[in-house]
């Protein structure tokens, strides 16, 4: 084992890369020396990367580049923060971070034992969404392509429904792998925010995972989300690895 990968992987466990991966996955995959690229056929930059497989050269950058190019996709690499020695070289070529993200992760035990001060709300997990919360999802940028890589993951899947006032107004995809659940692409109506129905959702999810024998429930948020940040932070989700996509300027 190399020292980069020493670093890499020493902050990112195997069971949790394996979901954050299986729970949200390209159409298809092909490596570039050191490198697995993704192809998102326009599901957005998770699904359309490259990411550090194996040890890798500076020559597997150009080939990641180019098998990107070949699937007529932006040149986007996914780096953890804690992998100095990629971010130095994509830099030297140009390549700036966008996006900064943070997984975060509890106990679905941790959530569960928390009591919510909800009345009014409701949550439950269903599958398939309903078209109400497709609705949602499409309203906040989460569009056809990105709603067709939730079909592409292998079961255990659910959607978790929100509602308010007996209407639907949020709605979160959420995929088992091994023991680690994972949550993504959690949305509500921008009317009915603040209310509480995103924690109520979130409780609804480690409901589901803990009944399916998920031992940890993770997500991705970007930095940049404070109000969903310090959501999560009162509900108790803890840091566990930084990552930002790495982009040309001007691709």
């Amino acid at each position: 084992m190399t020292e980069h990968e020493s670093r890499t992987r020493a902050v990112l466990d195997a069971d949790l890369a394996a979901a954050f991966e299986a729970t949200w996955p390209a159409a298809e995959y092909a490596d570039a020396g050191g490198f697995r690229v993704g192809r998102g056929l326009g599901a957005g930059g998770r699904v359309s990367s490259a990411r550090v497989a194996e040890a890798w050269q500076d020559s597997d950058i150009d080939a990641a580049i180019a098998l990107h190019e070949h699937w007529e996709q932006r040149p986007v690499f996914r780096v953890l923060d804690s992998d100095r020695q990629l971010i130095a070289v994509l830099e030297a070529r140009g390549f700036r971070c966008e996006n900064p993200t943070l997984i975060m992760a509890i106990t679905p035990a941790e959530l569960l034992d928390r009591t919510l001060p909800l009345t009014e709300t409701e949550s439950r997990s269903i599958w398939p969404p309903l078209v109400a919360q497709r609705e949602i999802w499409t309203a906040g940028n989460i569009g056809p392509t990105r709603q067709a890589v939730m079909e592409r993951v292998a079961e255990p899947r659910t959607s978790i429904l929100g509602q308010l006032d007996d209407k639907v107004v949020g709605t979160a995809f959420a995929a088992i792998d091994q023991e680690v659940a994972m949550v993504h692409c959690v949305e509500v109506r921008p009317d009915w925010q603040r209310l509480g129905l995103a924690s109520a959702m979130m409780r609804q999810a480690a409901l589901w995972a803990d009944e399916h024998g998920a031992t940890r429930l993770a997500l991705a948020v970007s930095r940049a989300n404070d109000g969903a940040v310090a959501m999560y932070c009162r509900l108790g989700f803890r840091d566990v690895v930084g990552y930002g996509y790495y982009a040309l300027p001007d691709c």
